[in-house]
């Protein structure tokens, strides 16, 4: 099946190079060079995959992101010049599943690409499992079948990588994980050192679930090694 991206990139060079580069892999790709007409044009078409630059003119990459995931999960790559982790965070903090800074190698961002949709796709699939599961520790309990985290009674919606972080935890209770198993379980991609993904899906998964996010207890840092659950 052919997949639709929908590059949003004000830099026409890259622009065309990305779109040369995913049209001979098989995509079809919108452009589009700022963030208005990008909403405007996800409107009226339906695609697989965003990869978005922050700096945009009229409307920022931030803010696009902020009104897409108001309606939708699409899965949303930041490819972005601005590399510090504020951007990173900020980017992620709103929404977006993956980035990668530039410059960029066409080869890594074929695959951020394949390994996105991959995901989403799955994803969609889970949501069609009637069967209810539930998984339990402590306080916390996680709703396989309706994707979100029940603590002390109350039930706290998650998206689709903080779920699937979650449900590593949960189903591996004894066991401590590195950051670059996390991102392999997790992404199924190849680790390029990208710990502020993981550290800040962490602390916004921490947000959700902890009473006290500065003293987890559900999600534990080891130090030197990675994160594991409860004690």
């Amino acid at each position: 099946m052919q997949r639709t991206v929908l590059l949003v990139e004000d830099d026409r060079d890259i622009s065309e190079l990305v779109k040369n580069h995913l049209e001979q892999e098989n995509f079809t790709v919108l452009t589009v060079f700022n963030g208005e007409k990008a909403l405007a044009l996800l409107q009226k078409n339906e695609v697989d995959l965003i990869l978005l630059d922050l700096m945009l003119p009229k409307l920022s990459g931030i803010d696009f992101l902020k009104q897409v995931r108001t309606t939708s999960l699409i899965p949303v790559l930041i490819i972005s010049a601005k590399g510090s982790d504020i951007d990173k965070a900020l980017g992620l903090g709103f929404g977006a599943d993956d980035y990668i800074s530039k410059p960029f190698s066409m080869l890594e961002l074929t695959a951020r690409v394949h390994a996105a949709i991959r995901r989403a796709t799955q994803y969609r699939s889970s949501e069609n499992v009637s069967t209810s599961t539930i998984l339990h520790f402590m306080e916390l309990s996680l709703d396989l079948n309706t994707f979100s985290a029940i603590v002390k009674g109350k039930t706290v919606q998650l998206t689709s990588k903080e779920f699937h972080i979650l449900k590593l935890f949960m189903t591996n209770q004894s066991r401590v994980f590195t950051k670059e198993q996390i991102y392999h379980f997790i992404w199924e991609d190849d680790y390029y050192g990208n710990e502020n993904v993981i550290n800040v899906h962490i602390r916004r998964l921490r947000g959700k679930i902890e009473v006290d996010p500065s003293n987890p207890q559900y999600i534990r840092t080891v130090w030197g090694i990675g994160y594991k659950l409860g004690e």
